[in-house]
């Protein structure tokens, strides 16, 4: 019903990263290579992490799970970006835009959360490793990865149905290659006030609460290694979490500076946006498969299987 009200504008017009054709095509090309890697190294760590017996422990299963949520992230925005680069008219539809925004709010918010529950799994294998299979036995894995999951849509169910009821009227170009909330707000002509409040009370503290979460695991993994006596050992104990440790530091790198940089489509904040919403999904299975001698036997077991 709320739908109705967009009937004023039913379209937004993207401008993207480049108006000039020639740097379009060099985009096109560039992008679409970031895409198929992305597919093909999450979809390879999906197929490694199932079919491989030595990774079904519970630190893999969240991995599994963090590679769907990269292919589910990727693939929102990047192929309409790659549409957009060969196509004179750049647009979207109201309810595309809105669609788009949701999966964006489910995916980035999922992740967020897996993130937190990745370093709570380390912290319970690093910090107290005589009870590591009663904390996190599969049944609190799952309830753990369903959480996330949940809120995740919470957060999304509360702000797109408020989105919904947003009328626009006159402006309908966003200086952006995808729709964010954030970037439609300017081209409302109805009091976007409390969808503004509302995005803030559901965001920041989801990202906040999330972001202590993994900095008070990794401040007691790292008291518990200093308190290892040999160097093998602390070594060893670091291994294990170096790699999740990576993951973190671009997404939340990315994201900290994309929340924090003004919505006005400025180089800046385009390229802090590509880095969260493309990059990082590129980079994860790269960052797990190269820094991990778990994934990386598996690699070659799962291709000396197929191959």
């Amino acid at each position: 019903m709320a739908l109705r009200n967009h009937s004023a504008i039913t379209e937004f017009i993207l401008l993207g990263l480049s108006a000039d054709p020639k740097i379009q095509a060099l985009l096109f090309v560039f992008f679409l290579g970031i895409y198929l890697l992305t597919m093909l190294g999450n979809l390879m760590m999906l197929l490694v992490i199932r079919t491989d017996a030595h990774l079904h422990t519970p630190m893999y299963f969240f991995l599994s799970h963090l590679s769907f949520i990269d292919l589910c992230f990727s693939s929102v925005t990047v192929p309409k970006m790659l549409e957009n680069f060969l196509s004179r008219k750049k647009t979207i539809s109201v309810r595309g835009c809105l669609a788009q925004i949701s999966f964006v709010f489910i995916t980035g918010g999922t992740e967020a959360c897996l993130l937190s529950v990745m370093a709570y799994d380390r912290y319970a294998a690093i910090c107290h490793p005589l009870l590591y299979g009663q904390m996190m036995s599969k049944q609190r894995c799952v309830q753990l990865v369903c959480g996330s999951w949940g809120l995740g849509f919470l957060d999304t169910l509360v702000n797109v149905l408020l989105a919904m009821k947003m009328d626009f009227c006159d402006s309908y170009i966003i200086p952006h290659y995808s729709c964010e909330l954030p970037s439609v707000f300017p081209l409302s002509c109805s009091d976007v006030s409390t969808n503004f409040f509302v995005m803030l009370c559901s965001t920041i503290p989801h990202g906040l609460i999330t972001f202590l979460l993994i900095f008070f695991s990794y401040v007691c993994i790292i008291f518990t290694i200093l308190s290892i006596t040999s160097i093998s050992g602390r070594s060893k104990a670091f291994s294990t979490c170096s790699s999740h440790l990576t993951a973190v530091i671009f997404f939340y790198g990315s994201a900290f500076l994309c929340d924090f940089m003004p919505t006005s489509g400025s180089p800046l904040e385009l390229i802090f946006s590509v880095q969260y919403s493309v990059i990082t999904p590129m980079l994860n299975p790269l960052i797990y498969s190269l820094k991990n001698k778990e994934v990386k036997a598996a690699v070659r077991r799962t291709l000396g299987k197929y191959l």
